[in-house]
């Protein structure tokens, strides 16, 4: 590790098409941080909050005859990601609810939205996030699920915000999320 460098700190904002992308099992998962995201949907507009990365681990010391521990093994990996989606479209309420729980009437405009105790089905989401000095992340979780669903509020003056938590799950090859960062040729956003 060398010595400091202040060019290396970052903060993190979305990229101007959208920070929050989905799609379902069968779509090209992503391997770099610059392809297209083919059949991938945009989720729109996320609350000022921003994307929170939570990294949970359950250990369990092995103790030797004497009292000594002499080992630490991980007994459990949990790996979950949180934002608030603030757009009331039809695919962000399909996130939410379930894709058959939300029916457009294309004749009338009116969108029905049931609500319902099912489990919803395991998706991919890419989120792509722009760092500081000309850098690129991209977050790609290719095995996740909402599993939970924060409370929705109806309150004048504030925006109705839909906040899930998607638990990733390990891919074929063990992998809960993949991250890409790299350094653009132009400014971001040019």
């Amino acid at each position: 590790m060398g010595a400091p460098n202040s060019a290396n700190v970052s903060v993190g904002k979305p990229q101007a098409a959208g920070g929050i992308w989905f799609g379902p099992l069968t779509a090209t998962t992503p391997t770099d941080p610059f392809s297209e995201l083919v059949g991938f949907t945009g989720g729109g507009y996320v609350s000022e909050d921003g994307l929170v990365n939570g990294i949970e681990a359950d250990t369990e010391n092995i103790v030797a005859w004497g009292g000594d521990t002499v080992l630490t093994v991980k007994t459990s990996h949990t790996e979950t990601f949180q934002f608030t989606f603030i757009e009331t479209t039809a695919d962000v309420l399909k996130q939410i609810y379930g894709p058959e729980n939300v029916i457009v009437n294309m004749e009338t405009g009116v969108l029905e939205v049931r609500h319902t105790a099912k489990d919803l089905p395991r998706v991919q989401y890419v989120f792509e996030i722009l760092l500081t000095g000309n850098k690129v992340k991209r977050i790609v979780i290719p095995n996740g699920q909402v599993t939970e669903i924060g409370e929705i509020s109806y309150v004048d003056g504030e925006t109705i915000g839909y906040q899930p938590t998607l638990s990733a799950y390990p891919d074929e090859s063990g992998v809960t999320a993949y991250e890409y960062i790299a350094t653009t040729v132009e400014e971001p956003g040019e």
